[in-house]
């Protein structure tokens, strides 16, 4: 039987992670992710999983401890957020090329400098190109369940590529909600046994791990990858179908809120969408047809289904927690603008770039933004491609 408790996202993604039991964690603390793996680590204390926890000296190490464990065997889980991401990038483009179905939770934070301990997605936004699956969840619930889905994702034979499940720190890492926790067997039946896939510890069939590459082979080598990347759309909603038979919570490839016969559409990642949301509420009922798009999933990019929900809109406005410094605009602006190019969706399109450093954006902000979409769609011009939204020009 599911019982419900009041938990944070950082208490939740840690029950996940117990009920998932993994065979290796190895972690180093960083706020505002730490009190993951501190809870996960009493549970290895209290005997209450079997887990080999690996006190570590820097998220580097932490993630060459994590690839070498995949790669003997095992079924692996971690967590980070901002700085400790940075500092594993080495290992985290390695940890994707190995195809290692890690899982590892990335509490969203501002990536330095200045150094800046609170949200946005600066962190994961700039480990985009490594090769991981992206999650993002809106709030504890969604963490927990995305953590317990992500493993299946990861380890899926056609995949066989880690993921990375995001959700806003402090906001939501520290934020006190409802949670729908499952029973543990109905969690450790969803996950289902680990099935190593070529592990080095499997003596009667010798593999290479970590070789040099060169021009003859690293090509065909980053090609699988692509291919892996490419079936793991169709895993992530397979996989969600069954978790939602099972529990009953529904999850697909992005969340659509009041969009089926909006005008204007906004799309924004994340804790954001649970304040836009209320936003759009309050303008339908001064008779604006508003909507809101929601990603869960940044990669695999769902170019295609995201393009199909937003074909008959006016205007369409991107809120991005995070910049691309030199390009036109954030990223999930610049990518759906592709995709919505390229599957020929007429609307107009516009950035806005908001919560850096965990800023806080209220209300009245995302309905400036509506606002605007409202102005574009009237006049039919873009007087400004990409705002700064409450920053003090």
């Amino acid at each position: 039987m599911s019982r419900f408790e009041a938990m944070d996202g950082n208490a939740a993604t840690a029950e996940a992670m117990r009920q998932i039991n993994p065979d290796v964690v190895a972690a180093y603390p960083i706020t505002p992710q730490t009190s993951i793996v501190q809870t996960f680590s009493q549970f290895v204390a209290d005997g209450e999983v079997d887990t080999e926890f690996i006190r570590v000296e820097s998220e580097h190490s932490a993630m060459a401890a994590c690839i070498g464990a995949s790669a003997a065997g095992g079924r692996v889980m971690t967590a980070t957020s901002a700085n400790g991401l940075a500092l594993m990038w080495e290992m985290v483009y390695i940890a994707a090329s190995n195809r290692a179905p890690i899982v590892m939770t990335v509490v969203n934070r501002a990536l330095s400098g200045p150094i800046n301990i609170h949200c946005d997605h600066s962190d994961s936004m700039g480990a985009r190109d490594a090769g991981w699956i992206h999650l993002f969840g809106e709030d504890p619930q969604e963490g927990y369940d995305n953590a317990i889905q992500a493993v299946r994702i990861a380890e899926h034979e056609d995949v066989l590529l880690p993921v990375m499940n995001m959700y806003d720190g402090f906001i939501t890492s520290h934020g006190l909600e409802r949670v729908q926790l499952e029973d543990d067997q109905a969690v450790k039946d969803f996950v289902g046994p680990f099935k190593a896939h070529e592990a080095l510890l499997d003596v009667g069939n010798p593999v290479t791990y970590g070789p040099l590459d060169f021009y003859d082979f690293y090509m065909e080598h980053k090609r699988q990858q692509v291919e892996g990347m490419k079936h793991a759309r169709k895993v992530i909603l397979e996989v969600a179908a069954e978790f939602e038979k099972r529990f009953g919570r529904r999850y697909g490839l992005f969340e659509e809120y009041r969009l089926d016969d909006a005008e204007l559409a906004l799309v924004v990642l994340s804790s954001t969408a649970g304040t836009a949301k209320s936003v759009v509420d309050d303008l339908r009922s001064q008779g604006l047809k508003v909507g809101l798009l929601k990603p869960r999933v940044f990669r695999p990019f769902p170019a295609e289904e995201l393009a199909d929900a937003l074909r008959d809109k006016a205007v369409i406005g991107v809120m991005d927690r995070s910049d691309s410094f030199g390009a036109m605009g954030g990223p999930l602006f610049v990518e759906l603008s592709a995709a919505c190019k390229i599957h020929d969706v007429p609307a107009k399109m516009v950035d806005y770039v908001f919560g850096l450093g965990g800023r806080d954006t209220t209300p009245d902000q995302i309905e400036s933004v509506f606002r605007d979409l409202a102005t574009i769609a009237e006049t039919g011009k873009i007087k400004q491609l990409v705002t700064y939204l409450g920053v003090r020009e």
